[in-house]
């Protein structure tokens, strides 16, 4: 049970700047769900405001395969760029995660812990935007799950074809390129450097 404090902010968080990365990461990290497996409309944080609002309608017929989100307090840019070979620089955005769970979650604009355990290596345009791949902390389904090897490979099969379609339109070759699935080892050094970079664009201006 959630014990009550007199400890807290007078407004609302920024879900990217205001909240904490994770409890223990980069292998515990927080995630902030903008998009559920359940939504045909691409929702994503508004960056002024900290409010989820409407992207587009998805441009394809098929849904996230898993929840969709960021992780606080993280910034593509040089250090994670410097870890994706092809790549000429972060696209400027925090760090996408995805989060597997078997009891479905049918809302958005919610934090839940999340444990790390691999990525998929996304370059959009020439920017990094990998995708870390993530189990829901405390569900017990997946409690064995320790590296994306141990996932059955069709979740990360659903992942990797979401991604290299999500952003086609008809006639039109999709401008997302997709490279290796990797496991938590490297995904830990995608995260940290992401916190890096975070820190290096506006920890120095707080």
């Amino acid at each position: 049970m959630m014990t009550a404090t007199r400890d807290f902010p007078k407004y609302r968080l920024h879900p990217w700047h205001g909240a904490e990365t994770g409890a223990n990461p980069p292998e515990f990290v927080h995630a902030y769900i903008e998009i559920t497996p359940f939504d045909p409309i691409k929702y994503e944080l508004d960056k002024a405001t900290g409010c989820l609002r409407v992207d587009r309608p998805q441009h394809g017929s098929s849904l996230p395969p898993s929840l969709y989100g960021l992780i606080p307090r993280t910034y593509s840019a040089d250090k994670v760029a410097s870890l994706c070979d092809g790549a000429d620089r972060g696209d400027g955005d925090p760090l996408d995660i995805c989060v597997i769970t078997e009891r479905p979650v049918n809302r958005s604009d919610i934090l839940l812990d999340a444990r790390v355990i691999g990525g998929i290596q996304t370059i959009d345009r020439g920017e990094v935007d990998d995708k870390m791949i993530a189990v829901l902390k405390g569900d017990s389904a997946l409690d064995s799950v320790k590296d994306v090897t141990d996932l059955p490979p069709i979740y990360v099969e659903r992942l990797r074809h979401y991604f290299a379609t999500y952003k086609m339109v008809p006639d039109q070759l999709s401008p997302v390129t997709l490279g290796k699935t990797y496991g938590r080892t490297h995904a830990f050094q995608v995260v940290q450097a992401a916190m890096e970079d975070y820190a290096a664009a506006y920890i120095h201006d707080e």
